[in-house]
């Protein structure tokens, strides 16, 4: 008896211990609940809107609420972009950001609420990446695109990918909440269509006619657009430090193409490799090949770091896709006939 005694005392202490150990991360689930209300009490309404003197009720799920100004009319909406986009960082926690949208589908406010971004924590002041998202605002959600008053933030070197995955939900949830509310004419009932390949008979054809037909397509930059590129932006330290070497010289010259359709498919990689994607995508997916020559890797660094191809990304109407590590395999050559050997070959 007394042994079994001992044996149940120690039981207990180590599940007080557990316990001890277990209890920053529950708190820390527990804390890790956000929503849109909770953050608007910190905010003032012309924070995210200018002229706003106050919000109107919550409308919708996921929520959005309007912003009124001293004669009570709408002037915009503000949302919580992790409502209507992924917004995972680093840390594998969502980055929550509340922005505001102007009746006309622009951003016109931008706050940063809650991250978990170890680059941010230890590395990168906050005020940096809040001087970012002030540069998203003028951004057009109608047209997607940045306008002239603004929507283009520079980058923060050290801080890519961090801040590429808040300035992607920002914009795509802008996007939506623009579709679902009907901003500047925009009717979400009226979206764009949707598209689907017919899928003939597959059979192998040689690089030449790939690329002649346009089932590769291609991409090639020289030293001189990327340096006439950095002139436009008008970033001196860019000016001040162009791309070395002759201007004719090719910087990158990319070729992507969609190798779920057969033909395409098989002619790049082959049948065994073409046999294991099909055996690597799910009911739905699509497959890019993505290859390239020239200084300039369209992989980065960020893959490395942090699991994520910070220089490519995929973009239609409101929905956009980066790709991380684990939807990539490395290629070491294309079976096309007469295709050209490429230092990079990447499966996406």
């Amino acid at each position: 008896m007394p042994l079994l005694l001992f044996h149940q005392g120690l039981f207990a202490r180590a599940l007080f211990v557990l316990g001890l150990l277990f209890l920053p991360l529950a708190q820390a689930l527990a804390e890790d609940s956000h929503d849109l209300g909770s953050y608007l009490a910190s905010l003032a309404p012309a924070d995210l809107v200018p002229g706003a003197t106050a919000y109107g009720p919550v409308d919708g799920d996921p929520p959005v609420v309007p912003v009124l100004d001293a004669s009570n009319t709408v002037v915009g909406y503000v949302f919580l972009n992790s409502d209507f986009a992924s917004a995972v960082g680093y840390s594998g926690r969502p980055i929550h950001v509340v922005a505001g949208i102007t009746t006309e589908g622009r951003l016109s406010g931008v706050r940063l609420m809650d991250h978990h971004e170890p680059i941010v924590l230890i590395g990168i002041p906050e005020t940096k990446i809040r001087a970012y998202l002030d540069g998203l605002v003028g951004w057009d959600a109608i047209s997607l695109k940045p306008t002239e008053d603004g929507g283009k933030p520079d980058i923060i070197s050290g801080a890519t990918v961090t801040v590429l995955v808040i300035q992607d939900s920002v914009i795509r949830a802008a996007a939506k909440v623009a579709r679902r509310l009907g901003l500047a004419g925009l009717d979400a009932a009226n979206a764009p269509p949707e598209r689907t390949l017919v899928q003939a008979a597959p059979e192998a054809r040689d690089w030449e006619t790939l690329l002649g037909d346009g089932s590769i397509r291609r991409l090639r930059l020289t030293n001189a657009d990327v340096n006439t590129a950095f002139e436009q932006g008008g970033d001196p330290k860019a000016i001040a430090r162009p791309e070395k070497g002759a201007s004719e010289d090719t910087f990158i010259d990319l070729y992507v193409a969609q190798v779920d359709v057969p033909t395409i498919g098989l002619s790049l990689l082959g049948e065994n490799e073409y046999r294991n994607m099909t055996q690597w995508l799910k009911e739905g997916d699509s497959a890019l090949l993505i290859m390239a020559e020239g200084p300039y890797s369209f992989k980065g660094s960020g893959y490395v770091r942090g699991g994520l191809f910070d220089r490519i990304q995929i973009v239609q109407e409101a929905t956009s896709v980066r790709f991380h590590d684990r939807d990539h395999r490395r290629l070491r050559a294309v079976e096309a006939g007469n295709s050209p050997e490429f230092p990079q070959v990447g499966l996406f």
